[in-house]
C-alpha cells in the first residue's frame, strides 16, 4: 500500500499519527471523518479529506480505525466492509519501542502505544486498542474491539471480552474474566469475574449503578 487512511479525527488518531511519524511507513496519510466541520482542516499535519465513504477513492491505502470506543470502532469497521475494506487492508500500529515476543500475537487493526509490556503468549484480537504503559502478562487474551486505557495491569491468564473498556490504572487479578462490553472504572481492582455489560468500580471492584464515561 502507498498510503494510510486514519478513520475518526480523534485524540487516539493523533497518537497513532505520532507513532506513524516515527515509523515512517507511509508516504501519504489522510484522515476521514463524517464531521463536515472538519473537512478541509488538518489533524497533526495531515488533511481531513472528507467522510468515511471516501474510502472507495483510496484503494491503494491501508486503513486504521481510531475511534476511542470499541462499539464505535466496530460500527465503523462494519461500514468500511460495505465499501470492500477487508482484513488485509488493516495494518497494526505498534510503537517502535514496544517489544513483542515471538509467542505473542497481534491481529489486524490493533493499536499498541508506547511503554506497553507483553510477556509471553499474549493474544490481541482485531482492532484492540492498548494505551501507554499497559502490562499484559502470560496467557492474557484480549478480544476484538476491546480498549485498555493507560496504565492497565493484567495478571496472567486474564480474558477481556469483545468491546470491553478498562479505565486508566485499573487492574485485573490473574485468571479473571471481563465480559463483553463490560466497563472497569479508572483505578479499580478486579478480583472476581466481571459479567457482560456491567460497570464495576472501586477497590475491590463492585458493580456500580452509575455509568462510567468512556472516550468516544
Amino acid at each position: 500500500m502507498t498510503g494510510l487512511l486514519v478513520v475518526a479525527a480523534s485524540g487516539l488518531a493523533r497518537e497513532v499519527l505520532a507513532v506513524e511519524s516515527q515509523l515512517g511507513r507511509y508516504p501519504r496519510i489522510a484522515v476521514l471523518d463524517d464531521d463536515r466541520t472538519l473537512w478541509g482542516s488538518e489533524l497533526a499535519g495531515h488533511p481531513v479529506v472528507g467522510g468515511i465513504d471516501l474510502v472507495a477513492e483510496y484503494p491503494d491505502h491501508d486503513v486504521l480505525v481510531c475511534a476511542g470506543r470499541g462499539q464505535t470502532r466496530r460500527a465503523l469497521v462494519e461500514r468500511l466492509s460495505e465499501h470492500g475494506v477487508g482484513t488485509s487492508r488493516y495494518p497494526t500500529c505498534i510503537h517502535p519501542q514496544v517489544l513483542v515476543p515471538e509467542s505473542c500475537r497481534i491481529d489486524a487493526g490493533c493499536v499498541v502505544l508506547g511503554g506497553v509490556v507483553m510477556t509471553a503468549d499474549v493474544r490481541l484480537s482485531a482492532h484492540v486498542v492498548v494505551m501507554p504503559h499497559v502490562t499484559l502478562t502470560h496467557d492474557d487474551v484480549v478480544d476484538e474491539f476491546a480498549t485498555l486505557c493507560a496504565g492497565v495491569q493484567l495478571g496472567g491468564g486474564v480474558r477481556i471480552g469483545p468491546m470491553a473498556y478498562l479505565g486508566m490504572s485499573s487492574s485485573v487479578r490473574e485468571g479473571r474474566n471481563v465480559g463483553p462490553e463490560a466497563v472497569l472504572g479508572m483505578g479499580a481492582a478486579l478480583t472476581r469475574h466481571l459479567p457482560a455489560g456491567e460497570t464495576w468500580v472501586g477497590v475491590p471492584a463492585r458493580r456500580s449503578s452509575t455509568a462510567v464515561e468512556v472516550e468516544r
